[in-house]
């Protein structure tokens, strides 16, 4: 299977600094996929070998499929690799709780998709550490390529707040958030 902007999948992977974030050019990938299963089997007690874990097998694009039916009804499915694997791990773990809502599923999807992000989750300097509250919008690498907006561009109703991506890329919801596609809305 060729990896997909939502995959981490494939050492080889190109990573454009500009267009997509998801892939690692020096071959992390492998170091971070065992690092995740690693953190995973730590929280998740099914996920270790030998253990009923019909997640673990469940192939990439009905995980991937899954993530993006359940978490897109409400926001954009974020790219897995805008957190590291123990953020991931927080928010599943929060989901009754998530930002504000109950977004909770049940017990197999939500194990199924905490195995998926986890395995596709940021290695590189991107998500290097966990942001504050797990939130993407106040990661580090957010907040550098944000800085030059001022705090009443959140505010207009075309943008909403800095977690609403499409507003100003247009692709967000193919993992693309190249700056020079991106268009702030007056």
């Amino acid at each position: 299977m060729r990896p997909g902007p939502f995959t981490n999948q494939g050492a080889d992977a190109e990573l454009d600094m500009k267009t997509t974030i998801f892939h690692s050019r020096r071959g992390g990938v492998r170091a971070g996929l065992a690092a995740a299963a690693i953190a995973v089997s730590a929280v998740l007690p099914n996920a270790h070998a030998g253990a009923p874990a019909a997640a673990a097998a469940t192939p990439v694009a009905t995980a991937e499929s899954t993530y993006r039916s359940e978490c897109s009804g409400c926001h954009l499915a974020y790219p897995p690799a805008l957190l590291p694997a123990a953020s991931w791990q927080r928010v599943m773990a929060g989901l009754a709780q998530h930002y504000g809502s109950n977004a909770s599923l049940d017990a197999p999807t939500t194990r199924q998709l905490t195995l998926w992000l986890a395995a596709n989750a940021g290695t590189g300097r991107r998500a290097q550490a966990a942001p504050p509250e797990d939130r993407i919008t106040r990661s580090a690498w957010f907040v550098h390529e944000h800085a030059e907006l001022q705090p009443a561009v959140w505010r207009r109703p075309a943008v909403k707040s800095p977690s609403h991506c499409s507003a100003c890329h247009a692709a967000a919801e193919r993992g693309s958030f190249d700056e020079h596609d991106g268009r702030v809305p007056r």
